[in-house]
């Protein structure tokens, strides 16, 4: 969560009386806090909405039924932290090191979640429609799961490390990432970006085959379902591609020791 700072947004707040530096609301810093409330002003409720109503679910297996729950409830744990970036991106970080990093590392974890998770319903739709393999639906959710998620944890253990308060112009304090070094920097956009690539690979490689190998006629043979799951994949894919786009071009950044453009990226 890279903090930005840039020109002010408001006038002459500076010299009224009881000024504060915290009360200075940047340009740059309104885009990204407007877009992160309208993230969390739909996709909080939208979540809730789909745990409790669970739509088109009656058609799904146990597993796939677990798989969703996952991916909501990875979802609502990103959103949930949202208001604390929203008011750091228009104040300051008012918290302490520990809630930084903490709330940091679950941000990761649930992100790495969704990502494994949207993976995995790939991996079992192909199975179960190009091969005619159903064994995937009787693994238990739990066994499943269990790791998936220590998977999603443990990838998330950088972001713990790296996460520092780092005070600003005008004395504002923010949440973000100090590297130790450009080897930590490096291995840990590599990191990030080999995860992504992987688990982005197997997406594609999971519908190329399921699109290529049926026709519409047995590959919509649950239309409601697979539209379903789709979506959510093809919209995961959108989202992942410029971020992991913009890790490829940090990572050249670090190795040319281009400093005019890694200083842009963070």
């Amino acid at each position: 969560m890279a903090q930005v700072n840039s020109t002010v947004a408001t006038c002459n707040i500076s010299s009224s009386p009881g000024y504060s530096p915290g009360t200075v609301w940047y340009s740059t810093n309104l885009v990204p806090a407007v877009v992160l409330s309208i993230c969390f002003l739909l996709g909080f409720p939208g979540n809730i909405a789909v745990i409790i109503l669970k739509p088109n679910w009656e058609n799904m297996s146990s597993l796939s039924q677990s798989l969703m729950l996952s991916l909501a409830v990875s979802d609502l744990l990103c959103l949930g932290t949202l208001p604390l970036w929203i008011y750091s991106f228009l104040y300051s970080w008012t918290f302490s090191l520990v809630p930084c990093k903490l709330i940091t590392y679950f941000v990761y974890g649930s992100v790495y979640a969704s990502l494994l998770t949207v993976t995995v319903l790939s991996v079992q739709r192909y199975l179960q429609v190009i091969h005619l393999q159903r064994s995937l639906n009787q693994v238990r959710a739990r066994k499943l799961l269990l790791p998936l998620w220590l998977s999603a944890m443990t990838l998330s253990t950088p972001a713990l490390l790296a996460q520092q308060l780092v005070e600003v112009y005008q004395q504002r304090t923010y949440c973000r990432p100090q590297y130790s070094s450009e080897g930590q920097r490096t291995a840990i956009l590599l990191t990030e970006a080999l995860v992504g690539f992987v688990s982005l690979s197997v997406i594609v490689f999971s519908y190329i085959r399921l699109y290529r190998k049926l026709n519409r006629a047995a590959f919509f043979n649950n239309p409601q379902t697979t539209r379903l799951i789709t979506s959510i994949i093809v919209t995961v894919f959108a989202l992942w591609v410029p971020y992991r786009a913009m890790n490829v071009v940090e990572i050249a950044a670090v190795s040319l020791d281009n400093k005019s453009l890694r200083n842009v990226l963070q």
